[in-house]
């Protein structure tokens, strides 16, 4: 199966599975009178979105380079990451202004049915074997975007167990107010787990990586080449889960141009047998001695 259509199969796997949960706790909660299990229903409703957005992304990735965008379209996982914090950001200030508005309102709290307690267990259930399945997934094709959600199910996991342990100590005291402390203290968490996400895309957004050790491995293929020398100016980015890398090289000003390209080649192959998953390698040869001081950017060896 490829990589999209497994994209494609868990972001519909995890469109059922919230659904089902988000439409159980919303229903439950306004029931019940749990503003806890309200705020955790409407939490997962996020994921139903979360998870059409990625259906759609996932389609838009598989589609082959153009005029316009010459690398592809694998960068869109990126931009959906950027949404989907966004959308989890904007549920978890929700929840947090309905939990200060509970606290803080005159109006007379009842104690919460008992049975937000089932639905919530049942929820944690179901959130930690959707959770887990998307985080296995992500890992097996490299997908930030199914790995970042499979995190905020995680966090929804430690979220419906808050909801449960506030449900259970609203009983034991009897007071209600716990509830919606129980929200807001959900909501705080809701509203850090997106700031994480939002920042984790800014990488692949900027050019950058997330593991800087890629130039080590990238140092270490170069000296393997019998020919290649000073390997400098390194720069690598990602698109998608795969490495673009760009870097110089100095050879022997004697040799012929041919001696050359198949130094280059041998630097290639050697990069793409150290590093995994790469997009795209461009090496430039350069005479040696002749490497110039003032380049702008890149990595050097004595860089890392």
């Amino acid at each position: 199966m490829s990589r999209e259509n497994i994209l494609i199969k868990t972001s519909w796997i995890s469109t059922i599975g919230n659904a089902i949960l988000s439409a159980s706790k919303i229903i439950i909660g306004l029931l019940a009178g749990s503003l806890a299990v309200l705020g955790d229903g409407i939490d997962s409703a996020t994921d139903v979105i979360i998870s059409v957005v990625m259906i759609f992304t996932a389609r838009v990735i598989s589609r082959p380079p153009s005029k316009k965008y010459v690398f592809g379209y694998e960068k869109a996982e990126s931009i959906a990451t950027k949404i989907l914090s966004l959308v989890i950001f904007y549920a978890g200030m929700q929840m947090l202004l309905s939990s200060v508005t509970s606290i803080f309102s005159d109006e007379v709290k009842e104690i919460p049915s008992a049975i937000a307690i089932y639905v919530t267990i049942f929820s944690i259930v179901g959130k930690l074997l959707l959770a887990s399945y998307q985080y296995k997934q992500g890992k097996k094709i490299d997908s930030s975007m199914l790995t970042a959600n499979a995190i905020n199910m995680r966090n929804d996991v430690v979220i419906s167990a808050g909801v449960l342990l506030g449900l259970i100590f609203t009983f034991i005291f009897k007071l209600p107010i716990l509830d919606s402390i129980t929200g807001l203290i959900i909501s705080l968490f809701i509203i850090k787990s997106s700031i994480g996400i939002f920042l984790d895309s800014n990488v692949e957004l900027m050019d950058g990586v997330k593991d800087v050790n890629v130039y080590n491995k990238i140092f270490e293929a170069v000296e393997k080449v019998p020919g290649a020398s000073n390997p400098h100016r390194v720069r690598s980015r990602m698109i998608g889960n795969r490495y673009i890398i760009t870097l110089d090289i100095e050879v022997n000003p004697q040799i012929t141009i041919t001696q050359a390209h198949e130094i280059a080649g041998a630097v290639e192959k050697s990069i793409e047998s150290s590093v995994d998953n790469v997009y795209d390698i461009l090496v430039h040869v350069e005479p040696a001695g002749e490497c110039q001081t003032d380049e702008k950017f890149g990595v050097d060896k004595d860089m890392v």
